[in-house]
């Protein structure tokens, strides 16, 4: 007899544990999703916000003087004295191997005009 309610209990106890694996692969998988999610709206934030920084007050140069590129990076303002290479980011984002590179070769005066004439 107490063998037979040790191994009901122990069936039971085994039904649970499978119950409780099955729901949190679910929580795993919901939990995925939503990292997901929210990365992509972060993206999404950050490209929309992008596209009005030059028009805000902390934007340094005249905003009809600012051409936007969007990759590899945000864009160009131009100034009497100077072209100004400009990245936005929002919140912690950080530049991309590209980006880094890009700065590094303006940072070294690596950057040339080129006038080609098409007849």
């Amino acid at each position: 007899m107490f063998e037979l309610v040790l191994l009901a209990i122990i069936i039971v106890l085994v039904i649970i544990l499978i119950f409780l694996i099955y729901k949190i692969q679910g929580l795993q998988a919901s939990f995925s999703n939503l990292q997901f999610k929210k990365g992509s709206q972060s993206v999404k934030y950050g490209k929309l916000t992008e596209q009005w920084i030059p028009f805000s007050e902390k934007f340094p140069f005249p905003s009809q003087n600012f051409r936007f590129l969007g990759n590899p990076i945000d864009g160009l303002a131009f100034n009497d004295d100077k072209i100004v290479f400009c990245e936005f980011k929002t919140n912690t984002a950080g530049l991309s191997e590209k980006q880094k590179r890009i700065k590094e070769l303006v940072e070294n005066k690596k950057v040339e005009w080129l006038e080609l004439r098409i007849e």
